[in-house]
């Protein structure tokens, strides 16, 4: 089975993957950074659950790549692949034990096992105001996940109840039930203020989230660039 390890230090952490002769893995196209010369690179939109357009359009409406790559050696050896998000932060490599499906929110998922499922889960039209994506990529089976996090990651084992500022959540495990909440009196002043709206999440698992939200760190250095000249 490929063996992932994490590079890099402070926010720019990054992943290194080995594969075997006769196995692949996968990553969100656009992922690789560096790859040994004996690795064959794929570009495609299918996946061991659906396939097809299909399945690259549903990835898209996630907030992850329309597009995968699936990489494999040639010759016979092992090969080696780094792995990177577009953001920096950190990495982590999730086991997946099989037992439950992982969810990943919205530009969290870098790579997997290419015999993990990858399949889409839509949140309902309570993603349009959760601060998270309209759907989210739900993993299933036995391998390595590769998520990101943009500024430090945190793994939280959930024991009954928890909530979670919204652009916070990384990936979780699918025991936990979720739920949209409101920090403030009503659903306007939570929808207004920039920590109002949260995630309650319910139930036993672990769950990943990050310290920074990088659409109020996109709205906050979009802020400070000066005006387009047309």
């Amino acid at each position: 089975m490929a063996r992932c390890r994490i590079t890099g230090g402070g926010g720019f952490k990054a992943a290194l993957v080995e594969i075997e002769p006769g196995e692949a893995f996968m990553s969100e196209a656009g992922a690789m950074f560096r790859a040994s010369d004996n690795v064959d690179i794929e570009v495609t939109t299918r996946t061991r659950s659906a396939g097809g357009l299909f399945s690259g359009l549903k990835r898209m409406f996630a907030g992850e790549s329309f597009f995968l790559s699936k990489y494999c050696t040639t010759d016979g050896q092992r090969g080696e692949i780094g792995l990177a998000p577009k953001l920096p932060g950190n990495v982590e490599v999730i086991h997946c034990a099989g037992h439950s499906r992982w969810i990943c929110t919205g530009g969290s998922y870098i790579g997997s096992s290419a015999n993990l499922n990858l399949d889409t889960q839509f949140q309902g039209i309570s993603g349009m105001f959760s601060g998270e994506s309209l759907s989210f990529l739900e993993v299933a089976g036995e391998g390595d996940l590769i998520v990101s996090a943009f500024g430090a990651i945190r793994e939280i084992n959930v024991e009954r109840a928890l909530t979670v500022d919204t652009g916070h959540v990384v990936a979780f495990e699918d025991s936990l039930e979720y739920s949209l909440g409101k920090a403030g009196g009503s659903w306007l002043q939570s929808f207004l203020a920039s920590e109002g709206i949260t995630l309650n999440f319910i139930g036993a698992g672990k769950l990943y989230v990050q310290s920074h939200n990088a659409d109020e760190w996109g709205r906050s250095l979009g802020g400070l660039l000066p005006p387009r000249r047309e």
